[in-house]
């Protein structure tokens, strides 16, 4: 008894005293979801912001400030057009543009919501997300598809930034 009341005891000793500081997971979820009756990809990305703003001030040497106080017009159109060179999807073959919508902070992630409109019907989605994979092995990039009513996921690494899926 004196056993498990020891081991419960570290046990929750160490879970407090490693909760808080630097977060330990490199994952950002995706959510895709078709909308026949609007004739559109609605894209929901939810990404730890600490990750965010180091890739893309590494990739344009500033640095960002998304989610804080500091942000600038500048860290948002740094943000957008680090997205239009690290994440696309071809909808039946052909690249549609991807437009951001809106931002909006949930803790110390960054939740982004984007578009791509005018898809009468899909066939086949191919998708490139090199979003903070690229140059950090630890990150991955997880998007859940639902399409005409079909579920599917893939994973994105730095490894496998490409992935295809048809309908």
């Amino acid at each position: 008894m004196k056993k498990t009341i020891l081991i419960t005891f570290f046990g929750l000793l160490f879970l407090t005293l490693t909760s808080f500081g630097v977060h330990k997971f490199y994952v950002a979820l995706y959510q895709v979801n078709y909308a026949p009756e609007k004739k559109m990809l609605q894209i929901t990305t939810r990404i730890f912001v600490d990750d965010l703003n180091i890739a893309v001030g590494k990739k344009y040497s500033k640095k960002i400030n998304l989610g804080s106080e500091n942000e600038s017009v500048d860290d948002i159109n740094f943000l957008k057009k680090y997205f239009s060179e690290k994440f696309y999807i071809k909808v039946n073959g052909q690249t549609k543009s991807i437009h951001f919508l809106s931002k909006e902070m949930e803790g110390d992630v960054l939740i982004c919501y984007f578009s791509i409109k005018e898809i009468q019907k899909i066939n086949s989605l191919e998708i490139y997300n090199a979003v903070i994979t690229e140059g950090n092995s630890e990150q991955q990039n997880i998007m859940h598809f639902n399409v005409s009513g079909v579920k599917n996921t893939l994973l994105f690494t730095e490894s496998t930034s490409k992935g295809m899926l048809k309908y």
